[in-house]
């Protein structure tokens, strides 16, 4: 499955960002919770804003932990992206707390997502449905065992993390070398075998290329950090260049 969406990746609650990506035409926000500057009040006020203007959320929990993922769920997440993830049976564990029994091993909070009321079976039905979950994949293990984690039924995907795996693969910082497209290929193959989506930092034009030509379902094309950095670059590349600098 692919819907080829394109996405704003944002590392602080930045709501005049998060607006000009939407009119921009971004259509999906990745939320870097583990990396980024956000707290729980940042979260619970964005994520519905988010949502107001248009955007699908994907939350990229602070760990692989059971609060955070539920958390960000709670908050009215479209989506986790789970770093961290070891192996197949790491996935097992850890992606249940996505999903509610018996599918899963989610807890009920009975907030925004029910509406602040109760809930029955045909909303535990949609919610599963509804929010997904996409394990990282960006450690040896996770690739090596890439088609028993979306062969689970909690995994609806997955994200890769090409610098990490580059990392954890041995290959130094990840320069966008041959090993790695194999890598990004190997997942790919996988995800359109399984009939599930899979994601990618595309921040390069061979990385959007690639993305492009092998069926991402998510291509985030570009950081608020890099965004901002490009604009200011690029004015002060305009005067240098008129100044004789």
């Amino acid at each position: 499955m692919n819907v080829s969406k394109y996405g704003f990746w944002m590392s602080s609650p930045n709501f005049a960002a998060a607006e000009m990506a939407r009119l921009a035409g971004y259509e999906f926000i990745i939320l870097d919770i583990e990396h980024g500057s956000f707290d729980l009040q940042d979260l619970e006020r964005l994520i519905p804003f988010l949502k107001a203007i248009g955007f699908e959320v994907l939350a990229k929990v602070l760990g692989p932990e059971r609060g955070p993922i539920q958390q960000a769920l709670d908050f009215g997440a479209d989506a986790v992206v789970i770093p961290h993830i070891l192996s197949k049976a790491h996935a097992e564990e850890i992606c249940a707390f996505a999903k509610f029994p018996p599918l899963g091993d989610r807890s009920f909070a009975g907030g925004r997502t029910s509406s602040y009321a109760g809930f029955n079976d045909d909303w535990v039905a949609t919610q599963d449905t509804k929010t997904r979950c996409y394990p990282m994949i960006e450690d040896h293990g996770a690739i090596e065992e890439i088609d028993g984690i979306l062969s689970l039924p909690t995994v609806d995907g997955v994200f890769v993390g090409p610098s990490d795996l580059s990392l954890r693969r041995e290959r130094g910082a990840y320069a966008r070398q041959q090993g790695d497209f194999d890598d990004l290929a190997k997942v790919a193959a996988a995800a359109k075998a399984s009939g599930k989506v899979w994601a990618l930092p595309a921040w390069s034009p061979e990385e959007k290329t690639f993305a492009h030509n092998n069926g991402a379902g998510y291509s985030v094309l570009i950081m608020e950090h890099g965004a901002i950095f490009q604009g200011l670059k690029s004015a002060m590349n305009d005067m240098n260049e008129i100044s004789g600098k």
